[in-house]
This record gives C-alpha cells, sequence and structure tokens, in this order.
C-alpha cells in the first residue's frame, strides 16, 4: 500500500491545490511534501528490512496487472526525491511566484508525482504514460508565465520530447508486438527466447534512444539550456536536480533487470565524454548563472552516462552514488543561485559581486556545494568521481577516465568565476547590490541541502555498501 501511497499525496495534493482558496495554499503545499518524505523513508528502511516491495494493480494477475516495484536503489532515489521536493517547497515561502500561483503549485506536484511514479513503474506503458504526465506538468509550468521567452523555451522543450514521447511509443509497440508483454520481469523471461535474439535488440536501442533524447546527451540537449533557465528559480532546482536523473535510472533498471544492452556499450561510453566536454564548455562560455548550470547538468549527465557504459556491479555502485550525490548538488546550487540573484539583483555575474563581504554564510554554502560538484576531497562529489574513475581505469579505459578528469578541472573553472565575480570581487558602482532580506524560509532549505551533502561526503561508507548490496540486482549480474 505504501508504493501506491507515494504516487497518491502529490498526485491527490495537485487535485486541492486546484480547488482551495490562496490563504491554504502554502500550508497544503508543505503539509503535502512534509507527508511524501515521511513516507519516502519508511519505504527505504521497509526495502532495506524486508526486501523489494511489489504492488499489482487492478484486477488482472501478474505480469499483465499494472505493477509497482520498488528496491533498494529505487527507495534511496524517492527518498532523495521527497527530500528535494521538501526544501523547494520551503524556499518559495519566501520567494515569489510571477504566475497563477494555484495553477503553478498544482503542476509543481502532478511533475512530483510522475517523478515517483516512473521510479516505481514496473511495465513499459505504465512508464510511459507516467514520462508524458511528467511532460504535460512541465509544459504547462513553462508557458505559465506567458511571456514570450517562456513560449519560446516551451517550443523548443516541446518538439524535442515529441521526438522523444513518438520514438519511446514506436518502441513499447515493436517490444509488445513481437513478445507479448510489457511487464519487466516477463520481458527478461521473453527476451531469452531464441526468434527474438536478432529483433529485440533493436526495439530496445529503439527505447534507449527515446530515452536518450528526454535525458539531453550530446547532441540532443540544445532544449535543455534554452529551455530550463526561463523556469522560476525553485522549479528549476527541481527539474534540474531530479528529472534528468530519473530517467538514468530507468536506463539502469531497463539495462540490467529486462534487456541486454551491451551491443551499445562502446557507443555509449563515447557519447559519454563528449556530452562532458560540450557541457562543461558551454558552462566556462556563459556568464548567466542559470545558463552555467544548465550546461552543467548536460556535463554531468556525462558522467552517468560513462557509469552506465562501464556497466558491471561497481560501474552500477558508482552510477548510483555518482546520481544520488548529483540530484542533492544540482538542485541546491541552483537554489544557492536564487539567493544569489537576490543578494545582487542580476543573473549576469559580470554585474555583480560583494557577496562575500555582505552575506559570508551564503559563501560557505555555495563553496561545499561547489567543491562537491567539482569532486574536490572529501565532498560528495569526490566520492562518486573516485568510484567512476576507479573502474573506468581497472577496465583499461584510459581515455574515458582522462576525460573524466579534464571535465572535473574544466568545472573547477566555472565555480571559481562564479566564486570570483560573484562573490570575491567589490560590488560594481554602476551596479550597486540591492539591500534585499534573504527570507529565512529560503535560507533554511539551502541549509537543509547542504547538510545532506556534508553528510554524504563525511561519510560515503553506508550509501556504498548500500548500493553495492543493490548492484548485483540492478544489472543483472
Amino acid at each position: 500500500m505504501m508504493l501506491v501511497t507515494i504516487v497518491l499525496i502529490p498526485l491527490v495534493t495537485a487535485l486541492i491545490l486546484a480547488a482551495v482558496g490562496r490563504r491554504l495554499l502554502q500550508t497544503l503545499n508543505i503539509l503535502s511534501s512534509t507527508l511524501l518524505l515521511g513516507c519516502a523513508l519508511w519505504l527505504l528502511w521497509q526495502v532495506s528490512s524486508s526486501g523489494a516491495q511489489s504492488l499489482a494493480l487492478g484486477a488482472w494477475p501478474l505480469p499483465y496487472a499494472i505493477e509497482f516495484y520498488a528496491d533498494g536503489l529505487s527507495a534511496l532515489l524517492i527518498v532523495l526525491v521527497a527530500l528535494v521536493a521538501f526544501a523547494v517547497q520551503i524556499f518559495q515561502l519566501g520567494w515569489r511566484v510571477d504566475c497563477d500561483e494555484p495553477a503553478y503549485l498544482a503542476l509543481q506536484q502532478g511533475l512530483i508525482a510522475s517523478a515517483m511514479a516512473i521510479l516505481l513503474a514496473a511495465d513499459l506503458f505504465n512508464l510511459y504514460v507516467w514520462f508524458e504526465l511528467m511532460l504535460m506538468a512541465l509544459l504547462g509550468l513553462l508557458v505559465l508565465p506567458g511571456r514570450t521567452r517562456n513560449l519560446e523555451a516551451t517550443l523548443k522543450y516541446f518538439a524535442l520530447s515529441m521526438l522523444g514521447t513518438l520514438l519511446m511509443l514506436a518502441a513499447i509497440g515493436l517490444i509488445y508486438g513481437a513478445t507479448g508483454h510489457l511487464n519487466f520481469q516477463a520481458l527478461a523471461q521473453a527476451a531469452e527466447r531464441e526468434e527474438l535474439r536478432q529483433s529485440l535488440p533493436l526495439f530496445s536501442g529503439l527505447l534507449l534512444l527515446a530515452l536518450f533524447v528526454k535525458i539531453g546527451i550530446f547532441p540532443l540537449y540544445a532544449w535543455l539550456p534554452a529551455a530550463y533557465h526561463t523556469l522560476p528559480l525553485p522549479l528549476l532546482a527541481l527539474v534540474g536536480g531530479v528529472l534528468t536523473k530519473i530517467s538514468f535510472y530507468v536506463v539502469m533498471r531497463l539495462g540490467g533487470q529486462v534487456f541486454d544492452l551491451s551491443f551499445v556499450q562502446e557507443a555509449i561510453g563515447w557519447l559519454a565524454v563528449v556530452t562532458m566536454l560540450s557541457g562543461v564548455l558551454g558552462a566556462a562560455f556563459h556568464w548567466d548563472l542559470r545558463r552555467i548550470l544548465a550546461f552543467h547538468i548536460i556535463s554531468q549527465i556525462g558522467y552517468l552516462l560513462l557509469g552506465i557504459a562501464l556497466a558491471s556491479p561497481d560501474g552500477a555502485t558508482a552510477t548510483g552514488f555518482f546520481l544520488a550525490h548529483n540530484m542533492l548538488v544540482k538542485a541546491n546550487l541552483i537554489l544557492i543561485a536564487g539567493l544569489m540573484w537576490l543578494g545582487m539583483g542580476h543573473f549576469d555575474l559580470r554585474q555583480g559581486g560583494g557577496l562575500y563581504a555582505a552575506r559570508p554564510w551564503l559563501a560557505v554554502f555555495f563553496l561545499i556545494s561547489a567543491l562537491s560538484l567539482v569532486g574536490v576531497p572529501p565532498s560528495s562529489g569526490f566520492w562518486g568521481k573516485l568510484l567512476l574513475l576507479q573502474e573506468s581505469f581497472d577496465q583499461q579505459r584510459f581515455v574515458w577516465g582522462g576525460i573524466a578528469l579534464a571535465t572535473g578541472i574544466l568545472t573547477l573553472y566555472s565555480m571559481v568565476k562564479i566564486w570570483l565575480e560573484g562573490f570575491w570581487k567589490p560590488t560594481p558602482a554602476t551596479s550597486p547590490a540591492p539591500a534585499v532580506a534573504m527570507p529565512p524560509a529560503a535560507v533554511f532549505a539551502v541549509a537543509l541541502l547542504t547538510c545532506a551533502i556534508l553528510i554524504m561526503g563525511v561519510a560515503p561508507d553506508p550509501v556504498i555498501r548500500f548500493l553495492q548490496a543493490q548492484s548485483l540486482h540492478v544489472w543483472g549480474v
């Protein structure tokens, strides 16, 4: 029952928020996020103590029923999604939403519900339905402010997302036509049939391509920096920190439990290094805080692709840890960018400055997350990258590992640029920093995520051991 509750909490909240008065909006939103986080932690405890949880919905037996399934990795990611969502809802208490607030909050809850359902989906059609709900919610959030730049961003996101949707639907239709099944376990058994050994890799490869379009790998990522920077900062933290990472979990699960994707392992590895470099170079070029962080989403996608290309139990552990770390760090950096905007009055770093002298505590928050993104020891990013590099070199993938190291150095350049321009240099005389008080709720949200990042860096062993216990299952080794 807990599995369906995880999805129903944000889904029912979305319906209620669309109907209640404005005075109750934020209260209900926070209550829902708190309850969701509590249920997510309870699910993680259940999975840790009793093993994977499964729930079949409808009057049909498996494998024909709609199935929700939670293993250790999905339960951990559900907790992190709930934590990021909770921090975003708290942050929003001090942030003015420049659009219809009930619709904004309701669509945001719909986005969270679809993210949870994707992490739990155990059949292809269920997966497709929730991806579409996520698409519709994000399109609504993009277009809601009604400004020209929002409409342009919505069109770009819609065009490429529809390509991914059509590819996914075509792949699911072909897989169902060949196997007669949609359930993951039934598909894994069908994949062993001799007559499907020629056609099924082609169909599963088409499904993988659809997911890569939605993730935003090279060269299909142009929509991401063009669309994401138009979102309100709290929503950008939720989308940038969570959505692309969820698709990676789906790829890990399909590649480990359902299909044999080893035939594209080499191609994914080289796509990983190109995605890393193109993303980090794009970040180095820009001066707008939102665009820098959007391009770093792409760069970090490359690291996750590298973990998938390594296709081993240790590679899966590294990918899972890096996935968990990056969800927290990326969301926190975007929220910190919102506080920097309040302090400078600009997202353009060239027109800002003086934040270290004015708000040293904000500089500390930024340094912790920035150094973790770079991978400076003993941060959470250091352990994630170390695990990936160790497995790359153990497999003699020296070029892949070397480019991952070079990407880390270029990431350091971007973070130093933000530090020097936003914090260290004096406030330009032509652009005095506005005297805007930092909302206590927003500061608390950033402090909460910063503490989680510090804990992952100082005490990574429990998370690593937990993931090691799950990796064999995820990758089906």
